[in-house]
């Protein structure tokens, strides 16, 4: 099954309960990463929140005054998040590697755990790259692996607590535990950081900042559209 099809039948069902679940699983940090993430753009003008899911990173960008545009995949997702927004926000149903958007018209753009589902990330982040106007900024979330002394907790966690989790809450998150774990490790050992930072480079990306968060459970990429 193609990756960004696996990653719609695995999350259509969570949107009730995804914004809850989805910052116990991450023992508290995940609004924290939204909200670094957020953090590092510069004030005022339109962005694209490109998997954006029940809207969590969008809602942050309107706490700090930007236009919104939020694009995902899953109509189940979407339809949580125009619950949230109502016409706040403009939603838009489309795939990140094919977004149905004029070149250059957005300021700056967002996005967060959407290269581990795609089939072709260097590909995916040269389309995004296209809608931002020079000058702007694309900034990324995604899990990382930690090293240092929380390296040895990492496997337990992913392996044994998530899994758990998942089956505590059921309603489509057994198998959310089961698959992110073997997700996020297969990810960074076929595209360590060195090779990432690479595609950001080919889509005419100049990297600002690599931040490390949590003991490197989380990583955010910024970088400048020149």
């Amino acid at each position: 099954m193609p990756a960004r099809n696996l990653a719609r039948e695995l999350f259509a069902p969570l949107g009730p309960t995804y914004d809850r679940v989805d910052a116990t699983l991450s023992l508290g940090q995940d609004p924290r990463w939204r909200r670094y993430l957020v953090s590092g753009l510069p004030r005022g003008g339109h962005v694209l929140d490109v998997a954006t899911g029940t809207g969590l990173v969008a809602a942050q960008l309107l706490r700090r005054g930007f236009e919104v545009t939020g694009v995902d995949q899953s109509p189940e997702m979407l339809a949580i998040a125009h619950r949230r927004f109502g016409d706040g926000v403009r939603l838009v149903h489309a795939s990140a590697h094919a977004l149905p958007l004029d070149s250059e018209s957005f300021d700056h753009l967002t996005f967060t755990y959407l290269l581990r589902h795609v089939a072709d990330p260097g590909a995916t982040l040269a389309e995004l790259a296209r809608v931002v106007r020079p000058g702007g900024f694309v900034a990324s979330l995604e899990f990382g692996v930690p090293s240092g002394p929380a390296r040895p907790l990492w496997p337990l966690y992913v392996g044994a607590m998530l899994p758990l989790a998942g089956r505590l809450l059921a309603n489509g998150w057994r198998e959310v535990g089961d698959f992110l774990g073997g997700s996020i490790r297969d990810f960074w050992a076929r595209h360590p950081l060195e090779r990432q930072l690479h595609w950001w480079d080919a889509a005419g990306l100049r990297v600002v900042e690599v931040k490390r968060l949590s003991l490197g459970g989380a990583v955010v990429i910024r970088g400048r559209k020149p």
